[in-house]
C-alpha cells in the first residue's frame, strides 16, 4: 500500500469538513424557517388584517435565517477551493 501525502490528507479532511458544514448549516436554517412560516401563518389566521405588516416581517426574519446557510456555503467553497492550511502543512511536511 502506497503512503498517502499530505495533499491528499488535506485534501480529504478539507472535502469531508466542507460537507459536514453544509448538511449541519443548513439544518437549522431549514428548521427555523419552516417554524416562522408557520408561526406567520398562524398569526395571519388569527388577525388577518396584519397580514401586509406579518408578511414584510417574515421575509426580512427568513433572509436573516438564510444567510446562516449562505456563511456556511461560503466556508465550504473556501475549505474546497482556497483552503488556506494547504500551503501551511505541505510547507511543514516537505521540509
Amino acid at each position: 500500500m502506497s503512503e498517502l501525502g499530505p495533499d491528499l490528507i488535506i485534501g480529504a479532511v478539507s472535502i469531508f469538513t466542507a460537507g459536514i458544514t453544509m448538511a449541519i448549516g443548513s439544518i437549522a436554517p431549514a428548521l427555523g424557517e419552516g417554524k416562522a412560516v408557520a408561526e406567520a401563518l398562524n398569526a395571519i389566521a388569527q388577525q388577518p388584517d396584519e397580514a401586509p405588516t406579518l408578511t414584510r416581517t417574515l421575509f426580512v426574519g427568513m433572509a436573516m435565517v438564510e444567510s446562516t446557510a449562505i456563511y456556511c456555503l461560503v466556508v465550504s467553497m473556501i475549505l474546497i477551493f482556497a483552503n488556506p492550511f494547504w500551503e501551511y502543512f505541505i510547507g511543514k511536511a516537505g521540509g
